[in-house]
């Protein structure tokens, strides 16, 4: 008898194994997934699917929601150039992310104004324009949503907003150097 209850007691610990590993992959299976729908939903909100730009873009912590602060990269960073953003900075770029579709109290409003307070993960400033390029690219070429010259206009005037004493030198030497990167970078040169 004492044999019966063992085999029992091991019966019912292999059988308890194997439910625990079930679930586990059930759970690695609904996870694939989602990643696979928030790929998906990505690829349509940037229009295009190319597997390894949205796999960087997931990687760089962007999500279906906050994925259209994408070309908004680069000017964030032209306000972040002197250290800090300006209050007039900081109603553009608002006014900018509105015209775009950041809806107020959204994800990516989240997002936005976490960077409005701290500049952008480095790593997300430093792979944006490439990522930007290949989205710009993916547009329909007779009639884009954005072109590198808007972005680059965006930039511009977010450099001009903090700038200068009496209008003298709205842009400073370290914005139009980054504004010169930037706009090489976009338009691919």
């Amino acid at each position: 008898m004492p044999d019966d209850a063992l085999s029992r007691r091991g019966h019912a610990l292999e059988e308890e194994y194997f439910r625990r590993k079930d679930r586990e992959l059930i759970e690695k299976l609904r996870q694939a997934a989602a990643a696979d729908r928030a790929r998906n939903d990505m690829a349509a909100r940037i229009g295009s699917d190319d597997p390894e730009m949205l796999q960087e873009l997931q990687a760089l912590g962007f999500t279906p929601d906050t994925v259209i602060l994408l070309p908004l990269v680069p000017v964030i960073q032209t306000a972040w150039a002197d250290g800090s953003v300006a209050p007039a900075e900081t109603a553009l770029i608002v006014k900018l992310a509105r015209s775009r579709g950041v809806m107020e109290g959204s994800a990516a409003d989240g997002v936005l104004s976490e960077w409005l307070t701290r500049p952008p993960d480095p790593q997300v400033v430093a792979s944006a324009t490439r990522l930007i390029r290949g989205m710009l690219a993916a547009q329909p070429s007779d009639h884009p949503d954005l072109t590198a010259d808007d972005l680059v206009r965006y930039c511009e005037s977010i450099a001009e907003a903090s700038g200068g004493i009496f209008g003298i030198h709205r842009i400073s030497a370290e914005e139009r150097a980054l504004l010169t990167t930037i706009a090489a970078a976009l338009k691919g040169r």
